[in-house]
């Protein structure tokens, strides 16, 4: 072989592996992630707005209705009448409007990429990339392509940006993580579970607590200087008077006897809050339930979290686990059960998968699991969930049980915070710090 032909296969031999490494080195960078961004919205922005199942009917259909009687002054939703979700709820509803009904749907979706934008900046910042970032990132965006159309398109997706950068800044910066995460829950409820996460693994609890309750004040303010009244809080007692809807956890004992031929049990639509609803023995008793369990659930999340606070458990060891175990029992113990809710999922484990990446695996896998499975059975087949189609009610019945799981492994993480052993952990982790914030 000539010197010529040596040098040439060394080239061919050596080529790939460069190649290979600079691929590499781009996809940890973050001209991939944004890359990624922009595919992955795009992608589900488009499955809204073409996808079969009427992914935005809400958006388009009922909450483009409550603004535009809102800016013709006919009925206020929250103001003039009680309302299924706090006032903040009506913000960016108003907002879709902006340019007019024709474009509701693609300026709502507009706002909810917005407002992911902005968290995924604060998530990955501007500094040097940690490998904890980069992996929490990535995982979002999966989580966002496996759940699909309702990722963007509920008034739920405009609280998970907020919650994400909330829970990111709650060590470094408690008072702005207490705004952020308060605004979220008057917008829809769930994010006042985090204020409650943090209050108990904060240090500086009383600075979060003080927030909250300012802020709370001076939007109720506002509401009734606006002439709500009572109807300012009236999203209490509308969830409170629901029946037992069929994606509920507590709805799959149901489904289950209607796939076995049961003729007493029947799915019927509700056309006050416009959802479906299971008919049967015992489905009205199973719905009043709901709530008193879910209050049971959330004192025992709350014991194991003040355990843990008490024995010197660092917010970087326990507020993550602690989030997600009151996120998910807010799931389960649920009488709604609406899909949306996974969207949920997505905070507590972005915040888990920077401070304790490979602890998180296993629950940010799970959380994966439940967003796919959400998406086979809505949008697109819906259909067959609504006739109990056995194969869809056992999709149900699985996101249900990795529901269990996910609390389960929460549960347990939050305990073992808890133990002597643990003290010496670092306080406060990646969260919060400058240097990947920006």
């Amino acid at each position: 072989m000539t010197g010529g032909d040596e040098r040439e296969t060394s080239e061919l031999a050596a080529g790939p592996r460069p190649r290979r490494a600079a691929l590499r080195r781009w996809l940890g960078g973050r001209a991939a992630l944004w890359t990624a961004f922009v595919v992955v919205h795009g992608l589900v922005v488009w499955l809204n707005l073409e996808a079969p199942g009427l992914p935005m009917g809400d958006v388009t259909g009922v909450y483009r209705i409550w603004a535009e009687n809102a800016a013709h002054g006919w009925l206020r939703m929250g103001i003039d009448a009680p309302w299924v979700y706090p006032i903040l709820a009506f913000a960016p509803m108003a907002a879709a409007l902006v340019f007019g009904q024709a474009y509701v749907a693609q300026t709502w979706l507009a706002i909810v990429v917005l407002l992911d934008a902005i968290a995924f900046s604060i998530l990955i910042g501007r500094a040097t990339l940690s490998r904890p970032r980069r992996l929490a990132a990535w995982w979002w965006l999966a989580f966002i392509a496996l759940l699909g159309p309702i990722a963007l398109g509920r008034i739920d997706a405009i609280t998970v940006p907020f919650a994400i950068t909330g829970l990111l800044w709650a060590a470094g910066r408690p008072r702005v993580a207490a705004t952020l995460l308060t605004i979220g829950a008057w917008v829809k409820v769930w994010p006042a579970a985090l204020i409650a996460a943090l209050v108990i693994a904060a240090r500086r609890r009383l600075e979060v607590v003080t927030v909250a309750v300012v802020l709370s004040i001076g939007i109720l303010g506002v509401s009734l200087l606006a002439g709500s009244g009572m109807n300012a809080i009236g999203f209490i007692a509308e969830q409170a008077g629901r029946g037992l809807q069929i994606e509920a956890p507590a709805a799959v004992f149901w489904l289950w006897q209607i796939v076995a031929g049961s003729r007493s049990v029947r799915i019927v639509y509700d056309r006050d809050i416009l959802t479906f609803q299971i008919a049967g023995p015992g489905a009205d008793a199973a719905a009043a339930v709901t709530t008193p369990l879910m209050i049971v659930g959330v004192l025992v999340v709350v014991v194991l979290g003040v355990r843990a606070a008490r024995r010197g458990a660092p917010i970087g060891r326990l507020l993550a686990p602690l989030s997600l175990a009151f996120v998910v029992v807010l799931m389960l113990a649920n009488k709604v059960g609406s899909p949306q809710f996974v969207t949920w999922l997505a905070a507590p484990v972005v915040l888990g998968l920077v401070l304790r990446p490979a602890r998180f695996l296993v629950p940010a896998a799970l959380a994966a699991a439940v967003a796919l499975f959400t998406q086979i059975i809505y949008p697109y087949w819906y259909g067959w969930l609504l006739i109990a189609n056995p194969a869809f009610v056992f999709l149900l019945t699985v996101k249900v049980a990795l529901l269990v799981a996910l609390l389960a492994w929460a549960l347990r993480a939050v305990w073992q915070a808890g133990s002597r052993r643990n003290e010496a952990a670092p306080h406060g982790g990646d969260v919060g710090r400058r240097r990947t914030e920006g």
